[in-house]
């Protein structure tokens, strides 16, 4: 999917930086912490059935403790997804999760949680499918985001 065609056609702004590949939290720290927006950690978990999806946003320095975060999903246990899991519902490659990845979704199969603490911010940085380039996107872009792919942000305290 060509995403900034996506982002165009519906007109969702941001800001766009190109760098080198990142591929884990500290790295982007190390590479890209100047940018504008709050830095986002995105999950891609599945249930232990795999009938569920999830994209979990949290800060960079939060560590989720998947027990209770699948008891806040409803799920006896939540698991890491696997790479083709990855690519079958999101479209993209491990390290360039991003909710920018909602527009690959078509089936709405994928549910989107994100962190209540880190909802407050103004804007946010998001992979464009690749992690080599980061965009900065306000929460009222990203709301009509979800709102355009059809997805529904729950806003809850990721354990």
């Amino acid at each position: 999917m060509d995403i900034f065609g996506f982002l165009e056609a519906n007109s969702i702004s941001y800001e766009r930086f190109d760098h080198a590949p990142v591929y884990t939290c500290d790295e982007a720290k190390e590479l890209i912490s100047d940018l504008p927006g709050t830095p986002t950690k995105n999950l891609f978990l599945r249930s232990k059935s795999g009938k569920r999806h999830f994209v979990v946003v949290v800060g960079y320095d939060k560590t989720v403790e998947l027990k209770s975060l699948a008891k806040l999903l409803g799920e006896s246990r939540v698991s890491f997804a696997s790479v083709e899991r990855l690519e079958k519902y999101l479209g993209v490659a491990p390290g360039a999760v991003s909710l920018l990845a909602l527009a690959n979704d078509s089936d709405r199969a994928v549910e989107v949680y994100f962190d209540k603490l880190l909802w407050e911010s103004e804007s946010f940085r998001c992979h464009p499918l690749v992690n080599t380039s980061t965009l900065v996107v306000s929460r009222a872009d990203l709301e009509k985001l979800l709102s355009v792919t059809g997805h529904k942000v729950n806003v809850v305290e990721v354990p």
